[in-house]
């Protein structure tokens, strides 16, 4: 079988290393895309792939449609949202990400874009600690209990909300009932939710003008579950109000000029930019491929 890696944004060389070593191992080939800027180089590569690696790469209906051979696709990471799920499933694709594997990478990001803001973006001026303050989880999955861990070292309150419900099995963790107690209760907020049909646009006016005052949003997951008309307009109105995200909003040039030092995105989205990472989601979706084919273990699959 012929494994492709297609990455605009290329995999650290030990984990390529890694990723050939085990696709080889058990009998396949490997083939790389790196560093590509023209979609049709992907189209070219693919088409005679039987799986097929990525990052943040899409997978659209044109790639599944140019991908003549292709049974899965594992995107290298949590998110999946640039996976057309609907497109593989009509082709009979298996569609797979890999949870955990950048989980520690993005809470410590998160920890250090809520000191970031504490400190005023590390201006001179006088800023806050994060001990004693209440810290809120927006959905508690791998990443979310990272961040209630870290939390609670650093000597944070840390309250949980679950928008798909069930019962929080942590220690020392608060439990909260409505989404609105956790951003009236909370001084720094952690958003943990995927970009879907429920979720867009759902973080905005009514939420945020209940925090605290000197409330915080930190924003790891996706730029569309923010309501950006929502969030200005609470920021108009709350001038304590802090925003911080790693996915920075389409009008985040007007914010940043309209709210200034009080909303912070990072150059480039790099919550899962550490070698640990990178390395360890690259090997796992190399063994998840070797596995599919081997077993058809579909343990991953998400469509």
């Amino acid at each position: 079988m012929k494994v492709l890696v297609a990455t605009e944004k290329p995999f650290a060389k030990a984990a390529v290393d890694g990723i050939r070593e085990i696709v080889e191992k058990n009998g396949h080939t490997l083939a790389l895309l790196e560093n590509y800027t023209d979609v049709n180089d992907l189209y070219k590569a693919v088409a005679d792939a039987d799986a097929l690696i990525v990052r943040s790469d899409k997978v659209t209906k044109e790639v599944v449609d140019a991908a003549k051979n292709l049974k899965i696709v594992v995107r290298a990471g949590a998110g999946y949202d640039n996976l057309d799920l609907e497109a593989c499933t009509a082709k009979g694709i298996v569609a797979m990400n890999t949870p955990g594997q950048n989980s520690n990478a993005v809470a410590e990001l998160i920890m250090g874009m809520m000191i970031y803001m504490a400190r005023n973006q590390f201006t001179p001026a006088s800023g806050t600690e994060l001990a004693g303050k209440k810290l809120g989880i927006h959905a508690f999955g791998n990443i979310g209990r990272l961040v209630a861990k870290y939390g609670q070292g650093l000597g944070m309150d840390v309250y949980v909300y679950r928008p798909t419900g069930g019962t929080v099995d942590a220690p020392g963790v608060t439990q909260v009932a409505t989404v609105e107690e956790l951003y009236s209760t909370c001084n720094y907020v952690s958003l943990h939710i995927p970009a879907n049909d429920k979720t867009k646009k759902s973080i905005g006016y009514d939420l945020l003008s209940k925090m605290p005052k000197g409330g915080t949003l930190i924003n790891a997951a996706r730029k569309e579950v923010i309501d950006e008309e929502g969030l200005a307009k609470a920021f108009a109105e709350r001038t304590d109000l802090k925003y911080a995200t790693d996915v920075a909003a389409t009008t985040h040039a007007d914010l940043v000029k309209q709210f200034e030092g009080r909303v912070y995105a990072t150059p480039k989205k790099m919550g899962a930019q550490t070698s640990e990472a990178n390395i360890n989601a690259g090997l796992a979706s190399a063994n998840q491929i070797v596995n599919f084919f081997a077993t058809g273990d579909k343990t991953y699959q998400v469509n």
